[in-house]
């Protein structure tokens, strides 16, 4: 009755892989929704998508590292990452 057979082991694993799995998604959703309301946060609710024929034009820009952040931004619109110490200005 309460014998452990291949069977009964085999589908407790998947069972368990599957609910983990699960968990996992959930959370990586959960920080995706999160990131996302933040950019909407920041933007001041004001992001919207770009048209398919606006990112055309926008082509391939020139980008440039923040020695201080290790981030890159563009050349042409250099603009300060919000950190006290930003080479850039505001």
């Amino acid at each position: 009755m309460f014998g452990f057979s291949i069977q009964k082991l085999l589908f407790t694993a998947v069972a368990i892989f599957v609910v983990w799995q699960g968990f996992k998604w959930y959370r990586n959703s959960q920080e995706l929704k999160a990131a996302k309301r933040e950019e909407l946060r920041r933007n001041g609710g004001a992001a919207k998508p770009k048209a398919a024929g606006e990112q055309a034009k926008a082509g391939a820009q020139e980008m440039v590292k923040c020695d201080v952040c290790d981030t890159y931004i563009a050349s042409d619109a250099t603009r300060a990452c919000g950190r006290d110490d930003c080479p850039y200005p505001g």
